[in-house]
């Protein structure tokens, strides 16, 4: 069975940081690209950033480059999402998500809400 385990979020003001992390299972993990997704209230899903299989290959949101950075430890199954500089738009439900995109495999999600 594909799982995907989310740890991390809570509320932050804005300016602050926050730690997503994502331990995979049920898969062989290091044969993936993974994304992680967002969903604020009332609002289509939005794709925010990618990684290649291997690591190597890293894109975002444009909304959040230079802010956010995406990492993976294939050894552990990880997959994390350092989120630096929020602000308020940033306020969502984090999905990590198998495979580069929206994905249709996605963890349980995790409240991020950035407010003063």
């Amino acid at each position: 069975e594909v799982q995907l385990v989310q740890s991390g979020g809570g509320l932050v003001q804005p300016g602050g940081s926050l730690t997503l992390s994502c331990v995979a299972s049920g898969f062989t993990f290091n044969q993936y690209a993974m994304s992680w997704v967002r969903q604020a209230p009332g609002k289509d899903a939005e794709w925010v950033a990618g990684i290649s299989s291997s690591g190597r290959g890293r894109d975002y949101t444009s909304s959040v480059k230079g802010r956010f950075t995406i990492s993976r430890d294939n050894a552990e199954n990880t997959l994390t999402l350092q989120m630096d500089s929020l602000k308020p738009e940033d306020t969502a439900v984090y999905y990590c998500a198998r495979g580069w995109g929206i994905g249709k495999t996605w963890g349980q999600g995790t409240q991020v809400t950035v407010s003063s």
